[in-house]
């Protein structure tokens, strides 16, 4: 888990934000850099990427049961569907504790770049949820990605992610500044920070805080 890079002055001072939208209108992301990878660094994303579906009964496991019923009603409006969010909301889980990543900051970062449109295109061609720019899929994956998939741009998304933090040593503020193509101006990682202070804390109940066991991949992208 990353919480612990929340709590400085960035992360204070983008909480009093006071305009954050929360039903986004366009998608904000797009501006990823395509980097020339070295073959190691890419052979390793590739790996991370690699298709391994949620595991059966996942979202029965006593933690990630109780984060999604936090999480549930709060995205009752983007998707009235119970079982379209349940697989929406056990996906981010998945995907963002396989990265190493606070599934709430993932959510914090889809608000503020899709605002939860899975056909979400910006205007530079950054795709569905996670604003996944399509040379990653050139770079990191084969052409059959198909960046509208769930899964897919859960998992491209939250591996990218995880690849800017290590990039900076663990500053997620410049690591969403990179994921933003905005290294260095605060105003994509306030807004983010924002989303996350007033939409999508969560403190796991006691009982509930047995590790779950979920595949981390830090060391596949290090």
């Amino acid at each position: 888990m990353i919480r612990t890079m929340l709590y400085g002055t960035r992360f204070l001072r983008a909480a009093a934000l006071a305009a954050t939208v929360f039903a986004a209108s366009s998608a904000w992301a797009g501006a990823q850099v395509e980097e020339q990878l070295a073959p190691s660094v890419m052979t390793l994303l590739s790996q991370a990427i690699a298709d391994s579906p949620v595991p059966p009964r996942y979202a029965d496991n006593l933690q990630v049961r109780t984060w999604l019923t936090a999480m549930s009603p709060r995205l009752a409006a983007r998707f009235p569907d119970a079982n379209e969010r349940k697989e929406f909301l056990a996906t981010v889980h998945y995907e963002a504790t396989r990265a190493g990543l606070d599934p709430q900051l993932v959510l914090a970062v889809i608000q503020h770049e899709s605002g939860f449109k899975k056909y979400a295109v910006s205007i530079v061609g950054a795709r569905g949820y996670l604003q996944v720019m399509p040379f990653w899929t050139k770079l990191i994956g084969t052409g059959e990605h198909n960046l509208f998939h769930l899964r897919t741009n859960l998992r491209y998304g939250c591996v990218i992610l995880r690849h800017y933090l290590d990039i900076e040593k663990g500053d997620l503020f410049r690591a969403l500044g990179r994921y933003n193509g905005s290294l260095g101006r605060p105003t994509y990682p306030d807004a983010v920070f924002a989303n996350l202070s007033r939409h999508w804390q969560y403190t796991p109940e006691p009982a509930a805080m047995t590790p779950i066991g979920a595949v981390a991949i830090q060391s596949a992208i290090h």
